[in-house]
């Protein structure tokens, strides 16, 4: 097996999004993670159903596959990061975020994508924990339901700081919820190393099942942020080792939403760093 590489475009937002598929393409990824946002792929915009139509004429053109990805951070509310979330206090502004996650399955779906990301958001302030999760499961059912009957598998990620930050955490939502077979799981890498007991690679293996989406950086221990290949700890020929063993199907997404300014050589040099560090990814 042959892993997929991919790039996330909240990684090339200074970018026009025809340019950043035209790159990815001419750099030899075989994907793209597509963060649905203002700059790319608005999803809240007029005339999306156009719009999605020609980026799915283009990634058929370039033989790029993809994932939808729902992290932007500012499209629904300008004030608030990632706001409003399935845990805000507020069911009309819980019922945004679904809507936005239930267009961003529609918008996978024309698109032939693998997956449609997202993940819980931060506990409010005053909230408790069983309420947090009450809300998350109660906000997520009509989500996955919308994925069941599209056929795209919605992949929760694990967020350091979010209720939802682990691996155990995401069992315990998937156990809450019976087990329903759209929920996944999109792991990251450096959140794997930033706060799991388990290495990567073990984390990876535990996974498997479940794992539905993957996006990959360096990262230290204890520390969430997002770095470029060889600034973090991380030992990536056994990840991409296991990756390669558990039989993952879909892409293998770099993530480095904060390094825009240097997205297009970043490109480049991650794509080097993942090729040589592992033959499945040649």
């Amino acid at each position: 097996m042959t892993l997929r590489l991919g790039y996330g475009t909240n990684g090339l937002t200074d970018l026009r999004l025809d340019d950043a598929l035209a790159l990815l393409a001419d750099l030899g990824y075989d994907g793209v993670g597509l963060t649905l946002d203002h700059m790319h792929l608005d999803p809240v915009g007029p005339g999306l159903g156009a719009r999605t139509r020609r980026v799915a004429h283009a990634l058929d053109r370039l033989g790029l596959t993809v994932t939808v990805e729902t992290g932007a951070r500012y499209v629904l509310d300008p004030r608030r990061k990632h706001g409003p979330s399935l845990l805000d206090p507020d069911p009309d502004a819980r019922a945004a975020r679904v809507r936005l996650l239930k267009t961003a399955v529609q918008v996978a779906a024309d698109l032939g994508a693998h997956a449609v990301h997202c993940f819980s958001g931060v506990t409010p302030e005053g909230t408790d924990p069983d309420t947090a999760w009450k809300r998350l499961a109660e906000a997520l059912t009509p989500v996955i339901d919308t994925a069941a009957a599209a056929g795209i598998p919605l992949a929760v990620e694990p967020e350091p700081g979010h209720l939802l930050s682990s691996l155990a955490d995401f069992h315990h939502l998937r156990r809450t919820l019976g087990d329903p077979e759209p929920l996944g799981l999109t792991l990251d890498i450096g959140h794997c190393q930033c706060l799991e007991e388990a290495s990567p690679a073990e984390c990876i293996r535990e996974a498997a099942p479940w794992l539905r989406h993957v996006q990959i950086e360096d990262m230290r221990r204890g520390v969430h942020e997002h770095l470029p290949f060889g600034d973090g700890e991380i030992d990536f020929p056994p990840v991409l080792e296991a990756l390669d063993d558990t039989g993952y199907q879909g892409l293998t997404v770099v993530e480095l939403p904060r390094h825009s300014h240097a997205g297009s050589e970043l490109a480049r040099t991650s794509l080097d760093f993942l090729r040589k560090a592992a033959p499945s990814c040649r």
